[in-house]
């Protein structure tokens, strides 16, 4: 408990005095050991039930590693979301290159917008989608015959054990959702203990159909007419080629040109109606009070989704989902803690300000502030040291040995510049101060290289205080986003018209270390 957790300080001094004590309080507060996550195979299987997988892509083809599997793992499950509240547009808020946003479209037939506040992010995306559609067939041929395999492969294993353990997780998770319940509950009891929350309701699917383009069709066009027009439902439009008359047997020629005229149509607008679901990247900055309607102009019931969205636009995106009934469901990963507006941390009054942290009233109320450094240690990635990726100890050192430098040297302590990536592209300690003092405008010319080896010599002794101190805070780190992602689920969880609302391990934390998304379902009156 806290009581015992708390001897790892020293009473008078509040040094730590017990580092192993430390690390077991750290772990317990960690989001692994809490309970409060939903599994996302439990999240899966009561948005789709029985539904058929989508054909077998792997978006490794066209990502990097880390890339293709956070897309693919997002991609399946805001598909499953869209599915359930039986809607097919998506916002992709801080889009990037489109990575996520061009997969959904192409790989689940959904109409995505992307929006981000860097033009040239919105061009490249715009240039990268022309090029994967070139070569999107080649992938979905080869996503076909994967997923063919695989299905037989299944049905070789294990078809009845399959069956029941879908129908089963089924019928646990939506008709008594008492897993939901009880994680909800624990969440709220951990940081709102007298809070209540509204409970898990189920989402009626609003079934879509695909025959819309053969319901246009008379049906005194022909016994032969209609058996083309049901197989142009089953195939995909572009599958489709003009029937010549040496396929076809039909009476008359006049009959032959009309339904060929009618075919043409169909496949117009096909084409159309599959061109109405690309991806669109758009260029705009996304605030608390943000209009989408003056963004997207055909905007409709729509999911909202952010794959590692930065600072405060994690925050906003659940704001404008919680304000705009358009928007039925989010799926929200966020990063850069460290780019966090703070309302406590300055103690300045600013009214009209939204900030990032805190979000919920119950820290609201009690004046929370995590400050930089701690937001700074938030983002360090535990489950990577743990398998040996050692944190950049060099890379730290001189960054710390610089600060020195322009402090004495300089008189500087505060500036508006970084220093940015300029240890990975110097060659020396000498050429990475020199680097840095002009990117920081500073004059390098009064500085000797002499000078500056006399602070790395000084200092260079301390570079193990400098490890072990960075360990402390990386084993701290998931407690910090816990607080973060647990004042932002909190949030949900207070406003009224969210029918559930959770916190998902999405992803491997070695490959992506910001792997938790915050999920929400509006209420189907919303």
């Amino acid at each position: 408990d806290d009581d015992m957790f708390s001897s790892a300080f020293c009473e008078n001094s509040e040094k730590l005095i017990d580092v192993h004590l430390f690390a077991l309080a750290a772990k317990y507060y960690s989001l692994p050991n809490l309970g409060v996550c939903t599994p996302l195979e439990d999240v899966l299987e009561a948005l789709k039930g029985n539904s058929q997988g989508a054909i077998g892509i792997k978006p490794d083809e066209f990502m990097n590693n880390k890339k293709s599997h956070e897309v693919q793992v997002m991609s399946e499950l805001v598909d499953n979301i869209a599915k359930y509240c039986g809607i097919k547009q998506v916002i992709d808020i801080g889009s990037g290159k489109g990575y996520l946003s061009s997969f959904l479209s192409m790989q689940y037939n959904l109409k995505v917008y992307g929006i981000d506040s860097s033009n040239s992010n919105t061009n490249g995306a715009h240039e990268r989608n022309r090029k994967l559609k070139k070569h999107w067939k080649a992938y979905q041929s080869r996503g076909r015959a994967n997923l063919k395999t695989q299905s037989l492969e299944k049905t070789d294993d294990r078809p009845v054990e399959s069956e029941m353990k879908c129908k089963t997780i089924n019928e646990e998770f939506l008709n008594n959702a008492t897993s939901l319940q009880s994680r909800d509950q624990a969440i709220m009891q951990y940081l709102v203990p007298s809070s209540g929350f509204t409970e898990m309701s189920t989402f009626e699917t609003r079934t879509e159909t695909e025959a819309d383009l053969v319901a246009q069709t008379k049906s005194h066009e022909g016994k032969h007419s209609e058996e083309v027009f049901a197989i142009l439902n089953v195939l995909p439009a572009d599958a489709v080629e003009v029937f010549s008359s040496s396929h076809c047997n039909w009476r008359e020629l006049h009959e032959e040109e009309k339904l060929q005229r009618k075919m043409t149509s169909l496949k117009t607008k096909a084409r159309k109606s599959s061109e109405s679901n690309l991806y669109l990247p758009l260029t705009s900055c996304i605030t608390a009070e943000t209009e989408l309607s003056d963004i997207i102009t055909d905007l409709e019931d729509c999911v909202m989704v952010g794959l590692h969205t930065c600072g405060d636009l994690a925050a906003n995106t659940l704001r404008i989902f919680a304000a705009k009934p358009e928007i039925k469901a989010v799926c929200s990963v966020g990063c850069c803690y460290h780019l966090l507006s703070e309302q406590f941390e300055n103690q300045e009054e600013c009214c009209d300000k939204v900030w990032g942290f805190p979000m919920c009233q119950y820290l609201k109320d009690k004046g929370w502030c995590c400050g930089r450094n701690a937001r700074m240690s938030a983002c360090l990635a535990l489950e990577r040291v743990a398998v040996g990726q050692m944190l950049p100890t060099e890379s730290l050192f001189y960054r710390a040995v610089l600060q020195v430098i322009i402090e004495e040297m300089y008189g500087v302590t505060k500036s508006d510049r970084h220093v940015g990536k300029t240890f990975s592209k110097s060659s020396s300690f000498i050429d990475y101060v020199r680097r840095s003092l002009r990117k920081l405008e500073l004059d390098d010319s009064k500085l000797p290289d002499s000078c500056i080896m006399d602070y790395y010599e000084k200092y260079k002794h301390r570079m193990n205080e400098l490890e072990a101190f960075n360990m402390l805070k990386v084993v701290l780190a998931p407690c910090i986003e816990v607080l973060i992602l647990l004042d932002r689920l909190c949030y949900l969880k207070e406003q009224e018209n969210i029918a559930w609302s959770g916190l998902v391990k999405l992803f491997d934390p070695v490959k992506s270390p910001r792997c938790y998304a915050v999920i929400a379902l509006k209420e189907e009156s919303c």
